[in-house]
């Protein structure tokens, strides 16, 4: 079953369930989905539908250190269910050691010989990594270990 389908039958479920919480955060996905197929005329894929998914995440979490900064926790609190049911939609995250791993294949690969060369290595990166691992941590791996190099 492909993650399109996973998701329109969670939202199938949540309205049976009654689950107004789960629902809401399940139409939204849907919207957003729906807006990138409209947008750019064509059918999502798996990768696609995982970006999606992993930048929704990405805004909640800064939306939750906003809150959080402004005492606002009720607010806090919502965007952390958001993630909640966002978050079984992505692939499993690589470890630590999968995620140097990763890392230092792509160096291999581009040949970059140091932290000048890390636009090289976060291009391949972001497709392989994608929804997989923090983009942000696997920038900071990739230029401390092409600092090493």
């Amino acid at each position: 079953m492909n993650l399109k389908t996973r998701i329109q039958d969670d939202m199938k479920a949540a309205m049976r369930a009654k689950d107004a919480e789960r629902l809401g955060t399940i139409r939204m996905l849907l919207a957003a989905m729906k807006q990138r197929e409209v947008d750019e005329r064509v059918e999502l894929d798996d990768p696609a539908i995982v970006s999606i998914i992993d930048k929704m995440i990405k805004q909640r979490r800064d939306a939750i250190t906003q809150f959080e900064a402004g005492n606002r926790s009720d607010l806090a609190a919502k965007e952390g269910a958001e993630i909640a049911v966002l978050e079984p939609y992505l692939p499993e995250r690589l470890s630590e050691d999968a995620l140097d791993g990763e890392i230092r294949a792509a160096i291999k690969d581009t040949g970059a010989k140091g932290p000048q060369e890390l636009g090289k290595v976060m291009g391949i990166l972001k497709s392989r990594l994608a929804g997989r691992a923090d983009m942000a941590q696997a920038s900071a791996r990739a230029k401390a270990l092409l600092g090493q190099a």
